[in-house]
């Protein structure tokens, strides 16, 4: 097997670069005639947005817009670019929400993460997502599919015929959740039953570093990605293990919770995507996780981008004294304000009162000065601190709750 599945991993930032000013111009302008952005993308000359930066223009499509596209025209809001019987399969995903899938080419982008993972021809995955309804298993036998590879499209549950099966077939690889692995490996150990997995590509959930260690020591390297079933494949893990690294299908930016403005490098902020898929076109899609992006390349060779990988959740709308603070009214604050950097809502208990205190990054000012724009943009009134500029938490947390709930 080759070190890379593709010469597009090792590109150049210059020749990298070069080839969105053509992709990105053509899938905004996809995106503009179609009836789910319903306006959104009017008055923006698609064939000027040849550079990542001008993104920030646009307006961030988020979950919500989706349902409510979707609730309007089924079954996919008028998002797609194909209609829903052109597409091999469609799912749904709680909410409901309802994606489409494709069987082409690694056409949720997995194979890219596989072939890091070492999957290639000669190895037999056992793929424990769901098959259910929503995408997960599907994206993964796709990617399968793009390395060569079999697929024994296990699923989820029935453990012990798990065990039957990876031993009878011969299994190599594992595709799932972090955790079932152990569950498989565990119940092998029961039965007697030596299994001959080596590699596991996991998503879902958080792959632990203990628990990656315990892999480690029964003989397999574990790698994890970051995927979500209207994007597939966002980011994913190298053998070097240095945070993840961006798919080359995707463009990922790091913006400020509730807003669509992207952070300083460095910063933790909610991640939003825009695909590459032509069947397909999110545009600024945001994900609700938080991220940061990473200094530097991987030492595996890979030049794209890297992030941290998940780092939490960027919703963080809190009930303060019967009402409801959201992070798009911290950002309005911050916004009216030249002289704040940024701000932080913080929702704490006195007796048994709410109190809302707002901290504020500023170079100088009383608090009076800012009472009337924290009463006008959060629609409640609360205690002001002004701190130093740099000295609020580099978390992605614009609304901290520190009230005890047991």
């Amino acid at each position: 097997m080759t070190q890379y599945f593709d010469s597009l991993e090792t590109r150049s930032d210059e020749a990298r670069a070069e080839a969105l000013t053509h992709l990105l111009p053509q899938q905004i302008a996809r995106a503009q005639v179609l009836p789910g952005y319903a306006g959104a993308l009017d008055g923006f000359d698609a064939a000027q947005m040849t550079d990542v930066a001008n993104l920030a223009r646009l307006p961030v499509l988020r979950k919500s817009d989706m349902g409510r596209a979707q609730g309007q025209a089924a079954p996919f809001g008028g998002l797609t670019s194909r209609a829903a019987h052109d597409f091999a399969h469609v799912f749904q995903s709680p909410g409901p929400i309802y994606e489409p899938g494709g069987v082409a080419h690694d056409w949720w982008r997995m194979g890219r993460f596989l072939h890091a993972c070492g999957v290639g021809r000669g190895d037999i995955v056992q793929n424990c997502f769901s098959y259910h309804l929503v995408p997960a298993g599907m994206i993964f036998e796709n990617g399968v599919r793009a390395v060569g590879a079999a697929v024994l499209p296990a699923g989820t549950g029935q453990t012990e015929l798990q065990v039957r099966a990876a031993y009878d077939v011969g299994v190599t690889a594992y595709a799932g959740t972090p955790d079932y692995l152990k569950v498989i490996l565990d119940k092998a150990e029961e039965m007697g039953v030596s299994l001959k997995i080596t590699k596991a590509a996991v998503g879902g959930g958080a792959l632990f570093p203990s628990l990656r260690a315990e892999y480690a020591e029964r003989g397999i390297q574990c790698l994890q990605c970051y995927a979500t079933a209207d994007l597939g494949n966002i980011a994913y893990e190298s053998a070097a293990q240095e945070g993840m690294i961006v798919d080359e299908g995707v463009i990922v930016e790091i913006v400020t919770p509730g807003t669509g403005t992207p952070v300083a490098p460095g910063e933790v902020g909610e991640v939003v995507v825009t695909t590459l898929n032509p069947d397909y076109p999110l545009i600024r899609f945001a994900t609700g996780d938080l991220s940061a992006v990473m200094e530097g390349t991987s030492s595996c060779g890979r030049t794209n981008l890297r992030i941290k990988g998940w780092m939490g959740r960027a919703d963080q709308t809190t009930k303060i004294k019967g009402m409801f603070v959201r992070p798009e009214q911290v950002a309005a604050l911050v916004a009216r304000h030249d002289s704040i950097s940024r701000a932080r809502v913080i929702a704490s208990r006195e007796g048994e009162a709410d109190v809302m205190t707002v901290r504020i990054e500023a170079a100088g000012g009383e608090a009076e000065h800012f009472a009337g724009s924290v009463a006008e943009t959060l629609k409640l009134k609360g205690r002001i601190e002004i701190v130093p500029p740099g000295s609020l938490p580099n978390d992605g947390k614009v609304i901290e709750d520190l009230r005890s709930y047991e």
